[in-house]
């Protein structure tokens, strides 16, 4: 039995410990063998360069809400992972973590219903039960089981996925066509929303703010998220790709690839990058550099991804030994490009990976500067509720180590409507006609996938 770290809490669950079995597996299965084209819930993908998770069911659940939320999932999950049994030849990709992520706000935006974010809480983290994760050039397939008799039923979910996994074939789905767009807000409310802001940044109340955009899609036809998936995976590898379908009825599925990391621990190394300031791809090499090179010199581009490197750092440095900023570089995606400077801290003491999320969220790329007013300006504007829009999304494991992206280039699908999601960042000297064309080039990613 794997032994529980000290810092762990005693299970409040006498005699019944997290059990997990797994097994090596040959090539030969994909994603839309694992998670089936929709007809199954309590999906979640998870995809980077460096590893692919398919994983189905819940062994178990954590939800929380309100201030104390990314607490609140920390102590749960001590209590979860404090008597586990798991074989000591699985790796430790292949060991126990809980996937999930946070709302942007806490709490919901009562004045907003839609998009419909059923499923998705201030706080959500799963403990698959089957997993099939692919890294450093191996496959296991994983089960997980907690409480009365745990040991059999994760050998029974272990043995029935072997079975699924080699009597399953591929599966492919063409894009499900686009039969109509809505915005949300329209232009010239767009417009009035970067006015106001504008001014706010004016009179010294706000340094930057984020403000947001969605675009409601109609389908032709049945949407399948992982045939979805696997095209964004061709068009943005070194993207993180995602989707969590809850199991909870009605729910949707929150997906996309993004390009920004919010934070990962291995130990006490931190890594994090801070991405902020925006421009078009060009439709020719010479004009793509002209492109670049005109982001590298742009003051309102450079003013505001100097806020976030700025933030970040301070944020840091409360529980660092060193904080080393990178060189500025240009981030270069299909359909837009950003600037981007690595951050790397060693920490002083053994913080939980949670901790660090808790006090990145929301970076100023995402929400704005100073953070509350920001906030504030955030739920005043805008027209729709982020649900885990621009949230942290991610997993984490019982040593307090884990991986956080932000949930941006993204949508929210249910039946055969989507809703896409992107925003902007106004400073001073933003203009709302080239803020109005940037959140239409980041819808790109998911309406290309779509159609």
């Amino acid at each position: 039995m794997e032994s529980a770290r000290a810092d762990v809490v005693e299970s409040d669950e006498d005699g019944e410990p997290l059990v997990v079995r797994g097994e090596a597996i040959a090539d030969g299965m994909s994603l839309p063998v694992l998670a089936a084209d929709g007809d199954e819930r309590g999906s979640i993908v998870w995809q980077g360069p460096d590893e692919r998770v398919l994983a189905m069911g819940a062994a178990e659940t954590i939800t929380a809400s309100g201030p104390g939320r990314f607490e609140s999932v920390r102590r749960r999950a001590a209590t979860l992972f404090a008597d586990r049994d798991v074989p000591t030849e699985l790796p430790a990709f292949a060991r126990p973590r809980l996937f999930g992520g946070f709302a942007f706000h806490e709490g919901r935006t009562e004045r907003h219903d839609d998009p419909d974010w059923t499923g998705f809480p201030d706080a959500r983290f799963v403990l698959p039960a089957v997993s099939l994760i692919e890294r450093d050039g191996e496959r296991w397939l994983t089960a997980s089981a907690h409480g009365p008799n745990a040991e059999s039923e994760a050998e029974r979910t272990l043995e029935r996925w072997r079975c699924r996994l080699e009597d399953g074939g591929e599966r492919h789905s063409e894009p499900p066509g686009i039969a109509g767009r809505h915005q949300l807000p329209d232009r010239d409310a767009w417009t009035a929303q970067v006015e106001a802001a504008l001014e706010r940044v004016d009179r010294g109340t706000l340094r930057k703010v984020v403000l947001a955009g969605a675009q409601s899609v109609d389908l032709e036809g049945d949407l399948s998220v992982p045939a979805v998936i696997e095209r964004l995976a061709s068009t943005y590898p070194d993207c993180v790709r995602f989707a969590f379908r809850p199991e909870q009825p009605g729910a949707g599925t929150f997906f996309g690839a993004t390009p920004e990391r919010l934070v990962s621990r291995r130990g006490r190394t931190v890594e994090t990058t801070a991405l902020a300031g925006s421009a078009g791809r060009g439709e020719t090499t010479d004009e793509d550099a002209w492109l670049a090179d005109r982001l590298r010199s742009s003051g309102k581009d450079r003013h505001e991804h100097a806020l976030v490197v700025e933030a970040i750092r301070e944020q840091l440095e409360d529980v660092a030994e060193t904080v080393e900023t990178g060189d500025r570089t240009i981030r270069k995606l299909a359909t837009v490009q950003h600037l981007q400077t690595p951050i790397t801290a060693t920490l002083e003491t053994d913080v939980h990976v949670l901790s660090l999320v808790a006090a990145l969220h929301p970076t100023p790329a995402v929400g704005g500067l100073p953070p509350d007013a920001a906030l504030s300006a955030i739920r005043e504007a805008e027209a729709f509720d982020r649900g885990w829009y621009a949230a942290p999304i991610g997993w984490f494991d019982p040593t307090g180590d884990g991986e956080f992206a932000v949930g941006i280039r993204s949508a929210l699908a249910r039946d055969r409507n989507a809703t896409l999601f992107a925003g902007a960042g106004i400073v001073a000297d933003s203009d709302p006609d080239a803020e109005w064309d940037e959140i239409h080039l980041k819808y790109r990613p998911i309406l290309d996938a779509l159609r």
